[in-house]
C-alpha cells in the first residue's frame, strides 16, 4: 500500500495547491492509482518564491555548525525511516526494493557528508602591497535557489541538491517529477522533522513547463540546478540566462564502453550486465554502447547474452527481482522504435527485444549485436534495458567513435593496462570515467558531464561550490 501522502511544502506548511488540480500517479508494475499530485498555481508559487526569500535570510545567519547539526539529524532521520521511503520509491518508480534501500542510504550519506564538508568553507586572506591594507576572501551563500529533479533517482536527486544548498546556506525551492513525487516529499520530510526553519525549503509540483518559466523569471532565485534531459536543460538555461541566473545542468548521456582485448572478460562482464539493467537501464550513467576489441568480440556477447537471460524482470518489491519496469507506457513504444530502426540498419537481435506480456510497463532486457553507429539508437539516449554491441580494431579508432556524440557524461574503459587505461581516460570526452569499475558517483566525488552532457558537479566539494558566492573586500586601517 502506497503510505505517502502527497503535499506540496510552502514556507514550512505541508497544503494542497491553491486550486483543486491534481495529476494521478500511478504504479509502472502494475498500472493501479496509487495517489493524486497536487498542482501548484501562480499564487502557491509567489509563496514559495518569498517563503524561500524570507528562509534564506534566517539560514544564512546560522553557523555552520548550526546546519551541520540539522543536516545529521535529517541523515539520521533518513537512515531510520530507509525501509519506509524506499518501498514508496519502488511503488512509483518501479525500480528493484533493493535498489530503492541503496539509493535512500545513498541520500542519508550525501547529507551526513555536507553536514561536514559545510564547515570548511574556507575563505583566504591574501598579502596586501601596502602595510595598512588587509585584503580578504569570502566565500558566501549564492542565495535562494531553485533545483528541479527527473524522476529515475526520486529520491538521490532531490536529496543531492536539498544538502549542498543547506551547507552551503541557501534556501531552495524543488520540483521533483510529478511521476515520482513521495521519495522527494519523504526526504523533505526529513529535513523538516530535523528542524529545518520554515521557508529554507520548498516543495512543489504541477506542470514542468509553466511553473519552471514562473520560478526563473523570478528576480529572488539566484541559482539554477537542474538533473534532466538535454533539451530541457537547453531550455532552462535560456530562461535563466535573462536573469543571469548561474546554473547547474546534469544533463543526458550515451556512455561508451570500452573493452580491450587484455580485458579481463567474466569480471568485466558481471560488472557491465548489473550496471546495465540496473533501474531497468534508466540510469543517465547507464554504460550503452558496447565497443568490444574484435579479438573479444563474439565471446563477449555471447556471455552478456548469457547473463542477461538470467536477469529476473518483475515488480520491485517482489525480494527476487532484479529489474523492474519501465517508468511508462511511451517508454515502451520508444524501445520497440529503436530495435526496429537498428534492425534495418543490420543489427541482430540476440537476446529480448520485445515487451513482456503482463500488466505494468515491462521490457525484457535486450542485447542488440552488429549495431552500425548510424542507427539511430548509437545516435539517441534510450534510456532502458538495451544493450548495443559493435567492435573495434585500434584505439584511435574506438576513441574517435566513442567521442562521436555531443553528450559526454559517463565513460567507461577495461583493461589490465595501466598504460591503455591512462591514454583512453585522457582521450575520452566524459565527466566520470570508470576503469575496470562502474562505480562512478560516490557522496563526496563530483558528478557531472561535459559538452552536451551540461556542465557543473552535483556531490563532492564541487557540489557545494555550485552554491557560493566569491566576495573579496579590501581594507584599508585608518589611523
Amino acid at each position: 500500500m502506497y503510505q505517502e501522502k502527497i503535499a506540496l511544502l510552502i514556507d514550512g506548511e505541508w497544503r494542497q495547491g491553491a486550486t483543486d488540480k491534481t495529476t494521478p500517479l500511478y504504479n509502472p508494475a502494475t498500472g493501479t492509482e496509487l495517489a493524486q499530485v497536487p498542482h501548484a498555481d501562480v499564487s502557491d508559487l509567489d509563496h514559495a518564491l518569498h517563503a524561500s526569500a524570507r528562509g534564506f535570510a534566517v539560514w544564512k545567519r546560522k553557523t555552520a555548525i548550526e546546519r551541520g547539526a540539522i543536516l545529521t539529524r535529517a541523515a539520521d532521520l533518513m537512515e531510520t525511516r530507509k525501509e519506509t521511503i524506499a518501498r514508496t520509491l519502488t511503488l512509483e518508480n518501479g525500480k528493484a526494493l533493493a535498489e530503492s534501500i541503496g539509493e535512500i542510504q545513498f541520500c542519508a550519506d550525501a547529507t551526513r557528508w555536507y553536514a561536514e564538508e559545510g564547515k570548511r568553507i574556507y575563505g583566504r586572506i591574501i598579502p596586501a602591497r601596502t602595510a595598512a591594507t588587509r585584503q580578504m576572501v569570502f566565500r558566501e551563500p549564492v542565495g535562494p535557489a531553485l533545483g528541479f529533479a527527473a524522476w529515475n533517482f526520486p529520491a538521490g536527486n532531490v536529496a543531492l541538491k536539498m544538502a549542498a544548498a543547506f551547507a552551503a546556506g541557501c534556501s531552495i525551492i524543488v520540483k521533483p517529477s510529478d511521476e515520482t513525487p513521495g521519495a522527494a516529499v519523504a526526504i523533505g520530510r526529513c529535513f523538516q522533522d530535523a528542524g529545518l526553519p520554515n521557508g529554507v525549503l520548498n516543495i512543489i509540483f504541477g506542470p514542468p513547463a509553466p511553473i519552471s518559466e514562473h520560478l526563473i523569471a523570478s528576480p529572488i532565485p539566484k541559482a539554477v540546478s537542474l538533473t534532466g534531459s538535454t533539451p530541457v536543460g537547453k531550455l532552462l538555461q535560456k530562461l535563466a540566462a535573462a536573469t543571469l541566473k548561474r546554473c547547474t545542468m546534469e544533463l543526458g548521456g550515451h556512455a561508451p564502453v570500452i573493452v580491450f582485448e587484455d580485458a579481463k572478460i567474466e569480471s568485466a562482464l558481471d560488472a557491465l550486465v548489473a550496471a546495465k539493467y540496473r533501474n531497468a537501464g534508466q540510469v543517465c550513467t547507464s554504460p550503452t554502447r558496447f565497443y568490444v576489441h574484435s579479438s573479444l568480440y563474439e565471446a563477449f556477447v555471447e556471455g552478456f547474452v548469457e547473463r542477461c537471460k538470467h536477469v529476473v524482470v518483475g515488480n520491485g518489491l517482489e525480494p527476487e527481482t532484479q529489474m523492474g519496469p519501465l517508468i511508462t507506457r511511451h517508454r515502451l513504444d520508444l524501445m520497440d522504435a529503436y530495435i526496429q530502426d537498428a534492425v534495418q540498419a543490420g543489427a541482430r537481435i540476440r537476446a529480448g527485444g520485445h515487451r513482456l506480456d503482463r500488466a505494468g510497463n515491462f521490457y525484457a532486457p535486450t542485447v542488440l549485436s552488429d549495431v552500425p553507429d548510424t542507427a539511430r539508437v548509437m545516435r539517441e539516449e534510450p534510456f532502458g534495458p538495451l544493450a548495443l554491441m559493435t567492435s573495434f580494431s585500434t584505439l584511435d579508432d574506438v576513441i574517435e567513435r566513442a567521442n562521436s556524440l555531443p553528450f559526454g557524461l559517463a565513460a567507461y574503459v577495461f583493461t589490465t593496462s595501466v598504460t591503455t587505461a591512462a591514454m583512453a581516460g585522457s582521450a575520452l570526452e566524459a565527466g566520470v570515467i570508470g576503469v575496470n569499475s562502474t562505480s562512478v558517483h560516490e557522496a563526496e566525488t563530483p558528478f557531472g558531464g561535459v559538452n552536451e552532457s551540461g556542465y557543473g558537479s552535483e556531490s563532492g566539494m564541487e557540489g557545494l561550490d555550485a552554491y557560493l558566492r566569491t566576495k573579496f573586500i579590501a581594507e584599508k586601517q585608518i589611523h
